[in-house]
Parts: C-alpha cells; sequence; structure tokens
C-alpha cells in the first residue's frame, strides 16, 4: 500500500487512542482480580501473565519488532521440514481468507513469523502493524494475541480486536492454532490475522474454525511424511471429537511414532514408543490388516482389547516409492490429510461382532478374489464359492466379519480403486470408472461423493 496506507493506518491508530482511552485500565483491573467483562473470560489469564509477570505496559504505542532477512535465517532453519510439508496448506488457507483482507503467518514455538501469505503491495501495512514475515509476537512482547498466547496455552486462541493487551492492537483480530511435532511437542502456530476494525467476532469465528482445520492438516503431513516407511493407522475419537489418532507401526505391529492426541488418549509417551510396544497390546490382533498387498488405504475397525468397543480406523501400507524417480502428486498421495474423512466409516462400517464370521482363510479368498476381479462384474454367487459356502450362508457370515454386506464391500473397494486411479493416473473418469468396476462415471460419482464426501474431479484436483 505504500506511504499512504501507512499513513492512513498511522491516523486510525491515533483515533483508536482515543476510544482506547480507558482499555490500559481495564486491563490492569482484571490483571489485579478483578472479575472479567463478557467476553475476556477465556483470555483473562493471559492478561494477568501478561501484566504481573512479563510486565507488559497495555499503552506502549511502538510497533512489534520486524526481524532482519538475516536474523530470519536462524529461525526458518530448524523448521525447513515442516515449512515445505506446510506449504500446500497455507495455499489453500490464504485463497480461503484472501479477499477478506487476512494474512497468515507460521510462526515457530518462539512466535517468530517464519513463513507467511499476503499482498505484496501492502507488506508497507501488514510491517507496521507487524503482521508480516519476521513479526515477532510472544506474549512475554506483546502481551495477549493469538499467537503468543495459543504458544503458551497449548491450544486455539482467537482474539479480536479489544481482547488484546495492548491498546496499539485493539483494531486486529487474530486467530491461532498449534502445531504439534510428532513428538508431541509444541513445533509451530499457525495465524490468520486482519486489520478492520468492522470485522465481526462472528465473522472472525469462522476464519478461526479454518485455521484450525488447516493446523491439524499440516501436523498429520508431517506426521505422515516423518513415518513414511511404516504403517499409518489413522484412529477416529471414541468420543466423537474433533481430532483423531495417529500412530506409525513398524512391520513387527510394533507402535514407533504417535501423535499428541494418540499419546494422550492411549498412554503413550516415548519410553513406551522406544521400547516398541505392540499393537495389539492395545486392540485385538489382526494380523491380516499387515498382510494386504495394497497400495491403497484400508477401511477397518479395531476391536479395543479385552472388551467389545470397536473403533474405525484407517491402515495407510507403507510408502516405498520414494526415490530418484517418484513424483511430487506419489508423495502428496501417500501424505495428505485422512482424519477429516475417518467420519464416513460410523456410517460404512457399523460394528462387527466379537464372535463369529468367516474363517481366516475363507475371508482372505474373498479378499483375493476382489482384488483379481474388482474391474469385472461380481455377484453373491462368485464370492459365496471363493470362501466355499452357500451364498445365503456366506452373505451372513460375511457381514459378521467384515460389518458391512458383500455389496458394500466391493462399492468400497470400487472406489478406493478410483481413488488411486485418480491419483495416479491420466485416465478420463469414464475410463477410471469401468476399470474400477462401475456401470459408468455417473455410478462412479454417486458413490464416491457419498463415501467421501467430493466427486472424482474435484478428488483428483487436491491430489494435483
Amino acid at each position: 500500500m505504500g506511504r499512504l496506507g501507512w499513513m492512513k493506518d498511522s491516523e486510525h491508530f491515533t483515533g483508536s487512542r482515543h476510544m482506547a482511552a480507558g482499555h490500559a485500565d481495564h486491563v490492569y483491573s482484571v490483571a489485579k482480580g478483578a472479575t472479567p467483562p463478557p467476553g475476556i473470560e477465556e483470555i483473562s489469564s493471559s492478561w494477568q501473565r501478561s501484566a504481573n509477570k512479563h510486565g507488559v505496559d497495555p499503552d506502549d504505542s511502538k510497533a512489534p519488532r520486524i526481524l532482519t532477512p538475516g536474523e530470519l535465517r536462524n529461525f526458518r532453519g530448524p523448521l525447513e521440514k515442516l515449512i515445505f510439508t506446510a506449504q500446500e496448506e497455507l495455499d489453500q488457507l490464504y485463497k480461503v481468507v484472501r479477499e477478506a483482507g487476512y494474512t497468515v503467518l507460521f510462526c515457530d514455538s518462539s512466535g517468530v513469523a517464519v513463513e507467511h501469505r499476503g499482498e505484496q503491495a501492502q507488506a508497507s501495512r501488514f510491517e507496521y502493524w507487524g503482521t508480516w514475515l519476521g513479526g515477532v509476537w510472544s506474549e512475554e512482547v506483546e502481551g495477549t494475541n493469538g499467537i503468543g498466547t495459543c504458544i503458551v496455552e497449548e491450544r486455539p486462541v482467537t482474539v479480536h480486536r479489544s481482547q488484546h493487551y495492548r491498546s496499539r492492537h485493539i483494531d486486529l483480530s487474530c486467530s491461532g492454532a498449534p502445531v504439534f511435532g510428532v513428538d508431541g511437542r509444541l513445533m509451530a502456530v499457525l495465524d490468520v490475522s486482519a486489520i478492520d476494525p468492522e470485522l465481526s467476532e462472528a465473522a472472525h469465528a469462522l476464519t478461526g474454525a479454518l485455521t484450525i482445520r488447516s493446523a491439524r492438516a499440516i501436523e498429520e503431513r508431517f506426521f505422515r511424511d516423518q513415518f513414511r516407511r511404516a504403517w499409518i493407522v489413522a484412529v477416529a475419537p471414541p468420543d466423537g471429537g474433533a481430532q483423531g489418532m495417529l500412530m506409525a507401526i513398524d512391520a513387527d505391529q510394533r507402535i514407533v511414532g504417535a501423535n499428541r492426541v494418540a499419546r494422550r488418549s492411549l498412554l503413550l509417551d516415548d519410553r513406551a514408543l522406544l521400547v516398541g510396544i505392540s499393537l495389539w497390546a492395545l486392540f485385538e490382533q489382526d494380523l491380516d490388516l499387515f498382510r494386504r498387498k495394497d497400495r491403497s488405504d484400508i477401511w477397518t475397525r479395531l476391536l479395543v482389547a479385552g472388551s467389545n468397543d470397536s473403533w474405525p480406523a484407517l491402515v495407510t501400507p507403507p510408502d516405498h516409492t520414494r526415490s530418484a524417480s517418484s513424483t511430487p502428486t506419489n508423495i502428496n498421495l501417500h501424505t495428505r490429510p485422512r482424519l477429516d474423512s475417518i467420519g464416513n466409516l460410523l456410517k460404512l462400517t457399523p460394528a462387527p461382532p466379537a464372535h463369529g464370521g468367516l474363517s481366516a482363510g475363507a475371508m482372505r479368498r474373498v479378499r483375493e478374489y476382489v482384488e483379481v476381479h474388482l474391474g469385472e462384474s461380481i455377484d453373491l454367487t462368485m464370492l459365496a464359492a471363493a470362501a466355499g459356502l452357500s451364498m445365503h450362508h456366506f452373505a451372513r457370515q460375511f457381514k459378521q466379519s467384515a460389518g458391512v454386506t458383500p455389496h458394500r464391500y466391493l462399492t468400497h473397494k470400487r472406489v478406493e480403486r478410483a481413488q488411486e486411479m485418480l491419483a495416479q493416473t491420466d485416465l478420463s473418469l469414464s475410463e477410471i470408472a469401468y476399470a474400477a468396476g462401475f456401470s459408468d462415471q455417473s455410478h462412479l460419482a454417486r458413490h464416491f461423493r457419498h463415501i467421501l464426501g467430493t466427486t472424482p474431479r474435484e478428488f483428483r484436483w487436491s491430489q494435483r
């Protein structure tokens, strides 16, 4: 925006000073223990820290510090891999919030913005407010804000206008969401910030939800990339919460990695992972899952050891394509986030009984038959013959073993095959539909959307 934009912001700040004349008194009263007014309750402890622990002056008018390129390199270095992994999610988030005048900041655990997205033409304006690459937003320096407070409290934080500690920031709105590393510790913060006094709290809350979703996707991408050579087991939370568990499993079915949610839910720590606790210490053994030759994801349910509770899960086989000849498409296919889609399992695969069903050998023969003949017409008699049972007996026993009817199982396997072909080939949608065993393109599209919540065309676009 140049000097004119900077002058307008300076004038606006002068006007805001008049409106915020009592802000410092308001802050200090809460810091001394006064009952927080409505809208301040969630960040009142941050106001108290800012005043009593850090001694931040709420009336200080100086701008947040912006690091020089040389200084910034020292902060970016340790996060280079994470920054690379986050690129696609940062781009997608910025596409959504750009028109509303937001910047996207990706910060390290000390509050330094090490990557960003924003309008270069308005760089001087964003630098004036500190919401730019190299900006330092620790709570110790700036008081309550979406980045610094998120770091301290390790939870998503939205700070809208006068919820900020410093009077200078009362026209800012920012939402920060934590990004945890594969060790479960805070690694970064994703933030969206806007300089718009007219922005409503409700509108900014929606942006905050997008930020949380993008942060979780970055976290999952990074976990999957760090454990590319392992099996990845993604489990939907049993309480229906928004976050899911991720575990990395080695060839002997030992848990060698777990995200923050899995560590907390399953009581896993660094010591247990170092020893190599078996997956089967937590869930009933199902070795067939890890003997399959599928290159695509395996939808299943894991039966909690010693109980009748089963949790929806998605098992991703190890990636063996990373080499000099591997393509970005293959890499992206393996690391793309899946946790958001596991909810579909609740409708797709109801919990199977703990006992009964097909023998392991019969189930293996059926799976192998389906794998080989998936692109052909398959009916119940063919599957029953593969299992060596009568058609009626087979249908009942199969549902006990798989949790779904043979027809729904076939449909899901065909959608899985179509996913793989959409991501890895340039075949037309109609060619993929026939190759996956659907009658035509519309037949594929209908089932694809029902199971995955998106169209084949949109899914292919997302993998490019």
